[in-house]
């Protein structure tokens, strides 16, 4: 398979009154061509962030740096503002969370269609009309033709998001990001909408980045998944092995906190306390002050993203790693959980 994306120490920063907010701190991601990426955390763990600033919709204020930011090959650091628009839209589309605020409300669903296909494909009217017709078709849109005159404020939310998919696809993209594409619809369409993904992305051989918070979701549709929190990666493996033995104890925490893994008669699983902000950001391990195996070298040495040797292709970033031959042992020589909980700054 071929690299389609390749990106290397990606940081992206947002000053403010109280100091610099690290959105994106030290990610590196890859992602061969046709392959699916599930990226899952919680709200502020940096995964729609990471792939604006590789979009280039990080606005002033915020500061994108990168060792390298690759797609086919292609630097994307510092590459022009026509070079960007070329290829936004074109090669790499992406869905936004709220399709009902991604739309422009002034103008209709056929007129947004089709500007996507004359600026890129260099379509005549009559043929973007067409064109726009035949993809309303291609996402389930009952009367495709005559919704060409309605206005984003006529469609259902389900709708709408539908919309926003054949926009993605209109240019026939190498590579499509889906940024939550199911968080404000109901149950049943969020069913008919990743269907659709899994349907177009096999169709037309892409490669699908999916950002979610639904582990469930990236189990049925990813092939490989990226934990974050905090603006890092704390865990990359394939999606089988990844829920049958995380290595990272914020994984574990994650799976844990599934309904469908809590006891009959006992509480569901939760992580205590949030995602560390500009002020509360730990000295050591960004997750050490939830975590529940935390040593004093957590609190005080950022562990860095390193290979799991007993799982191929694997990477985690923890000093004490689960699957790791004596870990216990390592933790209650380090200091126990209570006493480094007390230490941390």
């Amino acid at each position: 398979m071929n690299m389609l994306l390749d990106i290397k120490d990606l940081h992206v920063e947002f000053p403010t009154q109280g100091g610099v907010l690290h959105a994106v701190d030290g990610v590196s991601l890859t992602l061969e061509e046709g392959e699916v990426l599930g990226i899952v955390g919680e709200s502020g763990s940096g995964k729609s962030v990471t792939m604006m600033a590789l979009m280039g919709l990080v606005g002033f204020p915020g500061r994108v740096r990168a060792d390298h930011m690759r797609f086919a090959g292609k630097e994307l650091l510092g590459i022009s503002d026509k070079a960007r628009r070329a290829l936004v839209g074109k090669e790499v589309a992406m869905i936004f969370q709220e399709p009902t605020t991604s739309l422009n409300p002034c103008f209709t669903i056929g007129f947004q269609l089709m500007e996507t296909l004359r600026l890129h494909l260099h379509l005549d009217r009559r043929t973007a009309k067409k064109r726009a017709t035949e993809l309303l078709e291609q996402v389930g849109i009952p009367a495709a033709s005559s919704r060409l005159g309605s206005y984003p404020h006529q469609l259902s939310g389900g709708m709408n998001q539908r919309v926003m998919i054949a926009m993605a696809i209109a240019c026939n993209p190498r590579l499509l990001i889906a940024d939550e594409p199911t968080t404000a619809l109901d149950v049943t369409i969020q069913a008919q909408i990743l269907d659709l993904l899994r349907e177009l992305q096999k169709e037309r051989g892409m490669a699908l980045v999916l950002i979610t918070h639904n582990m469930g979701v990236v189990s049925e549709m990813a092939q490989r998944i990226a934990v974050m929190y905090a603006g890092q990666v704390m865990e990359q493996q394939r999606v089988d092995r990844l829920f049958a033995n995380p290595q990272h104890p914020y994984t574990e925490a994650l799976l844990a906190a599934l309904p469908e893994r809590a006891a009959p008669e006992g509480r569901l699983a939760t992580i205590a306390g949030v995602v560390p902000g500009v002020h509360d950001r730990p000295a050591g391990c960004l997750f050490a002050p939830r975590c529940s195996y935390v040593t004093t070298k957590a609190c005080n040495v950022r562990p860095a993203l390193r290979a799991v040797a007993s799982q191929p292709g694997a990477e985690v970033r923890c000093h004490f790693p689960l699957g790791e031959p004596g870990r216990m042992a390592a933790i209650e020589a380090d200091r126990p959980r209570q006493q480094a909980v007390e230490a941390l700054p």
